[in-house]
């Protein structure tokens, strides 16, 4: 037989989530820290791997991280789960809260994965998009999700790739007004303020889950491990739905590690703080430029100028950054991680040169 059937039909038109990446001398398109693991970390790492047993299974539901982490938020093992990254756990969301006469409420601009998992998974998206500012409309977030047809809520805080933090009022309210399941992604949360995480809002609301990260902050993007802080109904649910093995043991051992030393990266997350802002100040003196206030590891920046084209010029100068301006709602808008001290020198030059 000559012939292959059609792949489901739901793959039709789905573009695959391309991060746009392309060799560079500098990288500041994916808001990773752009700084390795510090040295106690890794040499930490290479004990506890050096005596892995690589030929059987990992735990499958990485109960020694599970309890670490759980140690960490002052919660229990049965409201962590742990996934490849936490993009797998976005997708293991949309399935176990989708599907077939379920929403999915989504405030746009914000990370397009959201609305490709809930497409994938036959699920309506609702949107209520943010306003010209990139603020929440928050009374039309909250009286839309009350409606009794949503079946999930996703909020980024600080929002991706706005930076902009969601007022734990607002989650409060909107946590008090749906039974949805309202998912707050916090995968930026430790570049935030104090006290900007939703975290003292778990014990008293079983329809919050918080989205954790160590890609961002604790730099293994090239590991792949995220976390959730849910209720136990939540974590249950979730286990049915994720794949087997998918937290590798090297990936667990890893992270736990970066568990027990995590004090060894607060001198960087401050250092990321402190650059955001330099940088932020130096792209604000630009001509025609508007730089977002943001309380992530990258800045949306706003141009008079065209956009593409200065990604472009940015790129011939052997700098990457996100180019976000084919979106009406980001129009003209790039986004640029936060880098070292150098990275952001050579991007502020850059910039100066382009637009001179």
């Amino acid at each position: 037989m000559a012939n292959l059937r059609e792949a489901n039909a739901r793959l039709a038109g789905v573009e695959p989530y391309d991060p746009k990446y392309l060799p560079a001398q500098v990288m500041v398109s994916a808001n990773e820290t752009t700084v390795d693991a510090p040295d106690e970390v890794r040499r930490a790492v290479a004990a506890r791997v050096g005596q892995m047993p690589f030929n059987r299974y990992p735990d499958p539901l990485a109960n020694d991280l599970r309890d670490a982490i759980a140690l960490w938020h002052g919660v229990s093992r049965e409201n962590v789960i742990c996934g490849n990254g936490g993009d797998e756990l976005l997708f293991d969301l949309a399935y176990a809260w989708g599907g077939e006469g379920n929403a999915l409420l989504n405030v746009p601009p914000t990370f397009s994965v959201y609305a490709a998992n809930a497409h994938l998974t036959g699920t309506k998206v609702v949107e209520v998009p943010r306003r010209a500012d990139f603020s929440l409309d928050e009374e039309a977030i909250v009286e839309r999700a009350g409606r009794g047809d949503v079946g999930m809520v996703v909020i980024t805080s600080p929002n991706n790739p706005t930076g902009d933090i969601a007022p734990l009022g607002f989650v409060e309210r909107l946590l008090n007004a749906t039974d949805a399941l309202v998912l707050l992604d916090e995968a930026y949360i430790e570049f935030a303020d104090e006290g900007a995480s939703s975290l003292p809002l778990f014990a008293a609301h079983e329809n919050l889950a918080i989205l954790h990260t160590f890609s961002k902050a604790y730099r293994l993007a090239g590991v792949r491990m995220g976390y959730l802080l849910a209720h136990e109904r939540v974590v249950c649910e979730l286990t049915k739905v994720r794949q087997p093995y998918s937290v590798d043991a090297v990936s667990q051992a890893i992270a736990l590690e970066v568990v027990k030393h995590r004090e060894a990266f607060e001198e960087g997350i401050a250092r990321t703080r402190a650059e955001r802002d330099r940088l932020a100040q130096a792209l604000a003196a630009l001509p025609s430029t508007d730089v977002h206030p943001s309380q992530a590891n990258f800045l949306c920046v706003r141009f008079e100028a065209d956009a593409g084209a200065l990604w472009e010029g940015l790129y011939e100068r052997g700098i990457l950054v996100r180019d976000f301006s084919a979106n009406p709602a980001t129009r003209n808008c790039l986004r640029i991680s936060v880098g070292t001290p150098e990275e952001n020198d050579a991007v502020i030059a850059a910039l100066e040169s382009l637009l001179s």
